[in-house]
């Protein structure tokens, strides 16, 4: 059984000849926050010097122009070698990801000369350098030396991780003995061997350290393995009962403790793994259009109107394109047109007029008095905000006159404008960081700070892989030294090493490419990796469309593709989140582009909401939600499971989470009732034709044993569907029959008869 084990030192819980490697993290001690700016500081030079002067934290570095990467943990081989440790990010250079209540698989290669056997603990070192727990680590490749163990923090910070290898004399004795039993040489030799290793193990140290259970088990072990009156075999079989084995394996005795180097975990608020957004452009809510023609655009007061209908869906997190001026200068007109007609809103990306730039707010929207009001009505519902962060001017920016060297000059002078070849964006200015990068990213480090003290805790970046890493590093560094609980999501569909060093530098959330992911093998594929070990650095944000993407499966597949994706999206990911109209099946796109027609980004778009229940995918969402709020194993990243199915149109999945970790993971001290919580999904990839297959489930995985004398063929545990609330007893391979007319999926939680 694999446990966390609470302990309050770091020393060995029985007597050991090498004392395990006393070290305590730097920490920075906690300081007042100062008061959020709300302009830019004016650049100087001794702004430039007090920056150089700034000592550096162990955790968050402060630099002037390129971070200083963190240097890698070391410590000698051991006396045991530790190797390959994970969840471990460039050697320590980096922290690895983690949230409160995110149970962390941590894995290592341990191995040693000869034949003794060897184990290894997980360590978990809190921020104030006290141990918090420790895990018993089992070896899961066995022939490989790969031990795995789970860790479960309890707060916010920065932790660190190692892993101690250990020789286990106890497991050494009981094979070497068992052996020579079978053989029929050196029984009483053996047997006096074991009596001398349990006095180790029973000494009074080491007993004080164990539950009573435990205690009483090994005790009653060691007096009948000392009792010369019972048969050689008897006392044998009494000490290496599974039972001595569990008590050993949860306080064990440990020689020759080889400590790996400490590795940073940090550890962020749960919202950074978990949350459902809804996105919306605040301008189309409430918007109007007039006999003439003529539109009047929706302010923060309409769009609150919404906010009770999308939290009423279960999502979390209301998410703003960006609500700033917009210019008027080459202003894009329908459908991304080169000549907007007058009462073109344009694009919400070009930012900046003569009202003001990234700290202003369009004024058809509102005043900033306005956006607290949303924000009271956004929490009132339970709902965070989170803001598009676009770092991009129109020409009419404030900026483009003022700081002219935040921009990049062509050969004829003039400021070169947006590309991604084939498309212009001839509305808007890239900024470019090389000609005066402090003074450009102390302005953009005042803007976040000014949205942040008006009620913003989440931004998603537009395009963070257009502008340099050292500056994302830097930012997202002084935000999280200041505002440790605000979350930065970024939206770069670009190449996986950008994507992932994005995460690495600091970004807590990334798009992926799950919209693009439309075959079985290719959606299980892409499961398991972002599941795996790089989920302890870039957590996916699962999309099935947004305002820039409308993918062809979702162009052809009607409403039964909408709920396909939307039951993958919000089970694959413990982060997923829609764009505004997903509910009404909007689906057309502009001929030649994966985008929807009369799209949202250039005009105002108001929607009939009253169709949406008739439709049905807005049930959907909300009861998809509910699931997910409802089970923590959907809560979780990297607990994923792919199981068979014999259709290429079905696929199955699993998330599990054991039941000593649930009261920690959901927040709750009694959710589980001794069982884990276990979620199987079987899906329907085809939106329009029933489908039906044999599955093959993978029972261990599912926390499943079948009866005694029996391979779990025949029925045996409950699959009852959260979404019809239908109950089916199964066995390891159940049929089922989708047809996308009446149900898409199931959504199934699996639990013993």
């Amino acid at each position: 059984m694999i446990s966390v084990v609470k302990v309050t030192t770091r020393a060995s819980t029985t007597p050991s000849p090498e004392p395990t490697r006393a070290t305590a993290p730097a920490t920075k001690p906690a300081t007042k926050k100062a008061a959020p700016r709300t302009a830019a500081p004016k650049k100087t030079a001794s702004r430039r010097e007090a920056l150089a002067q700034e000592p550096t934290s162990h955790h968050v570095p402060v630099v002037v122009d390129h971070p200083a990467p963190r240097p890698a943990p070391h410590v000698t081989i051991g006396r045991i070698p530790v190797v390959e440790v994970s969840p471990v990010v460039e050697g320590g250079r980096w922290p690895a990801k983690a949230t409160v209540g995110e149970v962390v698989p941590v894995e290592a290669t341990v191995f040693r000369e000869g034949h003794d056997a060897v184990s290894a603990t997980a360590v978990l070192v809190d921020p104030s350098g006290a141990v918090h727990s420790t895990a018993p680590m089992q070896d899961i490749a066995p022939g490989l030396d790969r031990f795995q163990g789970f860790v479960q923090p309890d707060a916010e910070g920065d932790w660190t991780l190692r892993v101690e290898a250990w020789g286990d004399p106890y497991t050494t004795w009981a094979h070497d003995a068992t052996v020579k039993f079978e053989a029929g040489i050196d029984e009483d030799l053996m047997l006096a061997e074991g009596v001398l290793l349990f006095e180790r193990i029973t000494a009074p140290e080491a007993q004080s350290a164990r539950s009573a259970e435990d205690a009483a088990i090994l005790a009653g072990a060691a007096g009948v393995l000392a009792d010369t009156t019972r048969l050689p075999a008897a006392r044998l079989a009494v000490a290496t009962t599974a039972a001595v084995r569990d008590a050993l394996t949860r306080s064990p005795l440990r020689e020759l403790v080889s400590p790996s180097a400490d590795y940073p975990l940090r550890v962020h608020r749960r919202r950074a793994l978990y949350g459902s957004w809804y996105e919306i452009f605040p301008r189309s809510e409430g918007a109007t259009q007039a006999p003439d023609g003529t539109w009047t655009s929706g302010t923060f007061a309409t769009a609150a109107q919404r906010l009770p209908a999308i939290a009423g869906m279960g999502f979390d997190v209301v998410y703003l394109t960006p609500i700033h001026p917009i210019g008027t200068q080459f202003r894009k007109g329908r459908n991304n047109t080169l000549d907007a007609q007058p009462g073109d809103p344009g694009s919400p990306y070009a930012i900046g007029a003569a009202e003001g730039g990234h700290d202003a707010i369009h004024p058809d929207l509102g005043t900033e008095d306005d956006f607290r009001a949303f924000v009271a009505a956004a929490a009132a519902n339970d709902l965070e905000v989170a803001l598009d962060l676009a770092l991009q001017c129109s020409p009419d920016h404030p900026w483009v006159t003022t700081h002219p060297e935040w921009f990049k000059t062509r050969a004829d002078g003039s400021i070169a404008y947006a590309e991604n070849p084939p498309k212009k964006y001839q509305d808007i200015y890239p900024l470019y960081f090389d000609n005066d990068p402090v003074g450009l990213r102390e302005a953009i480090l005042g803007v976040v700070e000014h949205w942040i003290a008006l009620g913003v805790t989440l931004f998603r970046v537009d395009n963070p892989h257009t502008k340099p890493l050292d500056f994302w590093e830097w930012l997202l560094a002084q935000v999280h030294a200041e505002h440790p609980e605000v979350i930065f999501l970024s939206e770069a569909f670009t190449k996986p090493t950008m994507m992932a060093t994005l995460a690495r530098i600091g970004f807590h959330q990334s798009y992926t490419y799950f919209t693009w992911r439309n075959e079985k093998d290719e959606i299980l594929e892409y499961l398991q990796e972002v599941s795996g070990p790089g989920g302890s650095v870039m957590r996916p944000s699962f999309w099935p469309t947004t305002h820039d993407i409308l993918p062809p499966y979702l162009q052809h597949g009607g409403v039964g593709g909408f709920a396909v994706r939307a039951v993958l999206a919000a089970t694959g990911s413990p982060t997923w989140g829609v764009y505004s109209g997903y509910e009404l099946v909007e689906n057309v796109p502009r001929p030649g582009v994966e985008e929807q027609i009369d799209n949202e980004k250039y005009e105002f778009k108001p929607r009939a909401w009253e169709n949406a229940d008739d439709i049905g995918i807005s049930l959907l969402l909300g009861r998809l939600n509910e699931i997910r709020r409802e089970h923590p194993a959907l809560q979780q990243l990297r607990n994923l499971t792919v199981h068979g199915a014999d259709n290429g149109q079905i696929l199955a999945y699993s998330r599990r989470i054991r039941a000593e970790h649930l009261p920690l993971a959901s927040g709750s001290p009694d959710v589980s009732g001794g069982s884990d919580d276990v979620v199987l999904v079987v899906v329907n990839l085809d939106p329009w034709g029933t489908q039906e297959s044999t599955l093959h489930l993978n029972l261990a995985e599912l926390g499943l044993t079948p009866p005694p004398g029996t391979d779990g063929s025949a029925p045996f545990f409950v699959a009852h569907d959260l979404l019809t609330g239908e109950q089916y007893s199964w066995g390891a391979h159940p049929f089922v029959r989708l047809d996308p007319r009446r149900q898409v999926a199931h959504v199934l939680q699996v639990r013993p008869a």
